[in-house]
Order: C-alpha cells, then sequence, then structure tokens
C-alpha cells in the first residue's frame, strides 16, 4: 500500500488541503490514518475515492449528494459524464488508479482502447502528456514505490516509441534539434515525448537520451552540428545542483540555443543564466517553439 499526503491528494485530485480537511470532518469518504507522529496519511482506496468525487463535483454533483452514493453508483454516475474535458479527465484517473493499485492489464487496456479510437498523437497529447504531469509529482516526493514507476513507465515508452516509428508527415524541414538528458536523469518519457511532436512536424532529431555526461554532449554537438540543444528535466538525484548544471552548460554549448522544459525548470525560481539557454515552462510554450520551427 502506498501512503499519500495530503499535498499528494491535492496535487492529484486539483481539491485544496483546507477543503479536503473540511470533507473529512463533514463526509464519510475519507478516513485517514495517522502516523506515530500524527500526520495524517491516505492509502489507495482513498485516494481513488478522492478522484473520483472531484471529478463528479467539478462536474455539477452536490458533495452531500455524492457521501450518500456507493461505490457501484459512483463508478455508474462517472460514465454518465460525456464532455469532452470530463472524459479525458476521468480515464487519467483511471490511469493513475490502475498505477496505484499496480493493475497493469488494465492500464494498458485503457491506453490501448483510447488509441484505437482516437490515434496515437492524441492519445498523447490527451491522456499520457496529462497524466504525466499529474504523477510527476509523486517521483519528486517518493511517494510512490520504484516498481509501480518502472512498470508504468516502460508502457507508456513503448507507445510513444511505436508512435514515434509510425510518424508519416509531408513535413520536411533543415532544422535539427539535439535531445538528451544530463547525468543521473532518467525519466524519459517527456524528453521522448518532444522527440514525437517535432518529428511529427518535420523536425529531424537527434536522440541521445537518458544520462548523458556533458562531456559526451559537448562532442556530439560539435560533430552533428544541431541548430538547438534541448533538454526535459523531470527529476535528478539529491545531489543535482540545477544551477551548476545550467553554468556548465552555458561554457561548453556555446553558439547553439540551449532549450530547456520539464518540472525543474519550472520550480527554478531564478531567471535562466544570460545567453543561449531559455526556458519553456509551459507545454503552450514548447508548443510555440516548435510552431517557429515550421
Amino acid at each position: 500500500m502506498n501512503k499519500f499526503t495530503i499535498k499528494d491528494l491535492e496535487n492529484l485530485s486539483g481539491i485544496k488541503a483546507h477543503t479536503i480537511r473540511i470533507w473529512e470532518q463533514r463526509y464519510t469518504f475519507l478516513k485517514p490514518q495517522r502516523t506515530a507522529t500524527n500526520i495524517r496519511y491516505y492509502s489507495n482506496q482513498e485516494l481513488k475515492t478522492l478522484l473520483n468525487i472531484s471529478l463528479l463535483n467539478k462536474y455539477g454533483y452536490k458533495i452531500s449528494h455524492i457521501n450518500r452514493m456507493n461505490d457501484d453508483e459512483l463508478r455508474d454516475k462517472l460514465l454518465t459524464l460525456t464532455g469532452a474535458q470530463a472524459q479525458q479527465e476521468r480515464i487519467v484517473n483511471e490511469l493513475i488508479q490502475n498505477m496505484v493499485d499496480l493493475n497493469i492489464e488494465e492500464f494498458e487496456r485503457v491506453l490501448d482502447s483510447f488509441i484505437l479510437s482516437r490515434g496515437i498523437e492524441k492519445t498523447i497529447n490527451y491522456i499520457i502528456f496529462p497524466f504525466m504531469e499529474r504523477i510527476g509529482i509523486l517521483w519528486l516526493t517518493d511517494h510512490i514505490n520504484p516498481a509501480q514507476e518502472h512498470l508504468i513507465t516502460n508502457i507508456i515508452r513503448q507507445k510513444i516509441i511505436v508512435g514515434i516509428e509510425n510518424i508519416v508527415t509531408p513535413l520536411d524541414l533543415k532544422t535539427k534539434v539535439l535531445l538528451f538528458m544530463p547525468e543521473n536523469e532518467h525519466h524519459e518519457l517527456g524528453l521522448l515525448y518532444l522527440q514525437y511532436l517535432l518529428k511529427s512536424r518535420g523536425v529531424k532529431t537527434i536522440y541521445l537520451g537518458a544520462n548523458v555526461p556533458l562531456s559526451d554532449l559537448e562532442f556530439v554537438v560539435d560533430l552533428k552540428k544541431p541548430d538547438y540543444v534541448y533538454t526535459h528535466l523531470t527529476t535528478v538525484m539529491k545531489e543535482f545542483n540545477f544551477e551548476k548544471f545550467l553554468n556548465h552548460i552555458k561554457t561548453r554549448i556555446t553558439g547553439k540555443p540551449v532549450l530547456i522544459s520539464g518540472l525543474l525548470s519550472q520550480s527554478f525560481d531564478k531567471k535562466a543564466p544570460s545567453g543561449n539557454i531559455r526556458f519553456l515552462k509551459s507545454l503552450q510554450e514548447v508548443n510555440e517553439f516548435i510552431t517557429t520551427l515550421s
């Protein structure tokens, strides 16, 4: 069983911690346990319950009404949500619930069903990427078991690679983008997603992947002469010094724009070093950058 903090529940459900505490006092659907030091924590089941309740509440159901529903009624009501946004959120919630339960077969079935009906690009854009954004905070806080992370990310990795291999586009741009992640960064899904976006729009990519020493990066940049160098940082070892990394890459990769996206760039509270380094702090900024290439 995972142990989730109230902050985890807030990040995953979108419900403020203050509201969650009020619901605990007034209703019966959440019953957190306490650590020896009296800190509340929540089980897999409570996370799943809150995800379902928060979705119904967001789309018009009163909490007092939801509180009287049993599990079967909750599931039936969720299936009646017909709006595109509500359906997308319901599917992302299903993936989160299957992840915490390690229900790998159902996790993959949900993805494959959406791919079959909507195609791989819509699956990546509307399901996989929002799912990754929601669970990324759990990777940073170590509140999911590494086995859960590895199993789920390998499934998603396979789907994105298949999508990359099957790209067919009439666009053929001369622009080359080198994609890499620094040493001790192993969360590759975001970078693969970027490779998919770039290749689907006709941009040539040089994919170095994860855990790349700066000396190797410098060698390939000198040899292949890309137009842009791009890294996507989700989380790295605690010893990783982001500011030091920025200064090193500014020194070693000269004359090429270096783009950085991901959770670390979003949480960095200082400006990017002057010169060739630029932060892309949202998916919108990433898409705007890719649009400029074409």
